[in-house]
């Protein structure tokens, strides 16, 4: 299992670095890797499953890390599928074209009241990972609040393109994000800063950036994202009046982090060093926030441990990753499975590069899957983990239960 993956994905490497017409040795220059682990990756002999490389060697050849890795991917689960048959719409509503009114859709005359109860819901089940609800949800309801913002001027207007971009943001931007649409995402993020800068609201400018920022991450560029979120943060630390700007900085403090750990461009001890001074900002932030959920967002001590075990995973600091679940209790978010799960993610992705912990990092996938099925079945790095784990030596009913997951993933075997 492990093998295949690592000869199909060699291939579209070699695939895409022909085509950008360079040599092993230019793409490993870019990249910022060896043209030997180049050649590896490219007959198969390794697997490429680092984001930090994935992000690298995509950017060399021109590739978002979702082309490269050959997302998007439809699992077996019905959510999850659900979610990409609803992507045609969702692409309409994305380029201003309305979908087919359903029967009984209320007037943009109506209060506000109940868009903002469909906004809040819709956010509520992106959380909880539930792909296809959001992404059935999101066409009409980008419609109806177009349509209630054109409908109204002054404080109601202003009111109505919040809640607008409350919409494209988190629910829409992430699912898009995660599902691997990352064109869409970054329409999305586009139409939701032509919303803010109506809005006039440097918060919500510095807002604006963040989801960029992710954006711009996804599409496997982390220079700019980091660009992009450095100035969020100068812009948002002269205007910190509230709690929910403290935690929208905090958040900045982590998608900085996040984007360091992944430039391979950097040396290895300075990103190190940048990520955890990163990381220990936000967390001098959440004890002074205490958990929010502002922005539709989870900032608060628990995602900052979170972050901590994910950011040591994905630089590599794999024992360091593992002890830095010590004392987070993800359980915390209970609004927020999808966070709880991409904890036991990121534990399972360290535990399985870490010799005789691969029952372990088993338990850790089948924890998260539990908890957030479609969020996991979407993760290329879970596939990943979970294809170098399917010829691993495991315990009978441990190695079951990982080959049920695999194709509840719908992964070849």
């Amino acid at each position: 299992m492990d093998e295949q993956r690592a000869e199909r994905i060699g291939t579209r490497v070699r695939d895409a670095r022909q085509h950008a017409r360079l040599s092993v040795r230019q793409l490993a220059e870019f990249a910022g890797v060896s043209a030997g682990f180049i050649s590896m990756v490219e007959n198969g002999q390794r697997l490429l499953d680092r984001s930090s490389h994935i992000i690298a060697i995509a950017g060399a050849v021109g590739l978002t890390p979702t082309e490269l890795l050959g997302q998007p991917f439809l699992s077996s689960g019905s959510g999850t599928s659900a979610a990409h048959e609803t992507i045609p719409t969702l692409r309409l509503a994305l380029m201003g074209m309305s979908p087919a009114a359903p029967p009984g859709r209320q007037s943009p005359a109506d209060a506000l009241a109940p868009l903002a109860t469909r906004v809040a819901e819709t956010n509520r089940l992106y959380h909880a990972a539930e792909y296809g609800e959001v992404a059935s949800r999101l066409p009409g309801l980008l419609v109806d609040l177009h349509a209630a913002a054109d409908a109204r001027r002054g404080t109601q207007r202003q009111k109505a393109l919040k809640l607008l971009a409350a919409t494209y943001h988190p629910a829409c931007t992430l699912l898009l994000k995660y599902l691997g649409y990352i064109d869409l995402a970054f329409i999305a993020v586009t139409r939701a800063a032509e919303v803010i800068a109506e809005i006039d609201d440097p918060v919500h400018t510095a807002l604006s950036g963040f989801w960029r920022t992710h954006v711009l991450l996804g599409a496997g560029s982390p220079s700019q994202a980091l660009a992009q979120a450095t100035a969020a943060v100068n812009l948002l630390e002269q205007h910190l009046i509230t709690p929910a700007a403290h935690a929208l900085l905090g958040e900045l403090h982590l998608i900085s982090a996040t984007s360091i750990t992944v430039d391979k461009l950097r040396p290895g001890e300075d990103r190190a060093d940048d990520v955890h001074a990163h990381l220990a900002e936000a967390a001098r932030l959440a004890e002074h926030t205490g958990e929010t959920q502002d922005w539709h967002l989870n900032f608060g001590p628990t995602n900052v441990g979170i972050h901590r075990v994910s950011l040591n995973c994905d630089l590599g600091m794999y024992e360091d990753a593992v002890r830095a679940q010590d004392g987070v209790h993800p359980e915390t978010l209970d609004k927020a499975p999808g966070r709880q799960a991409a904890f036991h993610v990121d534990l399972g992705r360290s535990l399985v590069r870490l010799r005789g912990r691969e029952s372990q990092a088993v338990a850790e996938l089948l924890t998260a899957e539990k908890i957030a099925p479609q969020r996991v079945h979407a993760n290329a790095l879970v596939r990943d983990a979970v294809g170098a784990l399917v010829d691993r030596q495991l315990p009978a009913g441990q190695a079951r239960r990982l080959l049920a997951l695999a194709d509840r993933m719908a992964l070849p075997l």
